[in-house]
């Protein structure tokens, strides 16, 4: 038998599992979002389905992403700004600030990444021809070795990882997610103004500033 609840007392947010595991609240849990295009039958469940997948997605991806870089001995960052610039090099000169925008990047992080796999051996720097205030980066002969080791392998985790998309799906994948990491950058400015202006009043009524 259930218990009955207390008159006049509140009781906590409950969820049910609905089809397709999609969560149903209640709606005594705050929705997250308020645009239309993101609530489903009166609720954010399925946009709090899309976030966790998301980061479902990304914690898997970047565990494979580490998993290549450990194939030819490298740190996750390293390899990533390794086989980037060895490919942006194939359309033209490559320097920090190239690579700092492809990988949406801070230009201080990857110099500081470029100067680790300089010590390597895997690229090089020189002055650019055209400006001599810019370095240029092109990946040695070391670290193309390596890239060429570890590409019969990254071919075949890399078709499977994405044996679900269709060409269509790709190129719309591709969109969207340039999309959102250009609004993502406008959310993150908003959300640092808001908390900014909001901290004095969660520090004086003893509430903590949670992301």
């Amino acid at each position: 038998m259930t218990a009955k609840a207390k008159p006049g007392r509140a009781q906590p947010a409950r969820a049910g599992m609905g089809s397709l595991g999609k969560v149903v609240y209640d709606g005594s849990i705050p929705l997250t979002v308020t645009r239309p295009e993101l609530i489903t039958n009166g609720n954010d469940g399925d946009f709090r389905r899309l976030v966790h997948a998301l980061f479902g997605f990304f914690s898997r991806h970047e565990k494979i992403r580490d998993g290549h870089a450990r194939f030819i001995g490298l740190n996750g960052i390293d390899y990533t700004v390794l086989i980037s610039i060895a490919h942006l090099g194939a359309d033209g000169d490559v320097n920090v600030r190239t690579v700092a925008d492809h990988l949406h990047l801070s230009g201080a992080f990857i110099t500081t990444v470029t100067g680790r796999l300089m010590e390597l051996g895997l690229i090089h720097k020189d002055t650019d021809q055209n400006d001599k205030r810019r370095i240029s980066l092109t990946v040695s002969a070391k670290g193309r070795t390596l890239l060429n080791e570890l590409a019969p392998v990254q071919r075949q985790v890399n078709d499977v990882e994405f044996e679900d998309l269709s060409g269509e799906d790709f190129n719309r994948l591709l969109q969207l997610v340039e999309r959102l990491i250009l609004s993502s950058e406008r959310a993150i400015a908003l959300q640092t103004y808001l908390y900014s202006n909001t901290e004095g009043d969660h520090s004086s009524s003893g509430g903590r500033n949670v992301p």
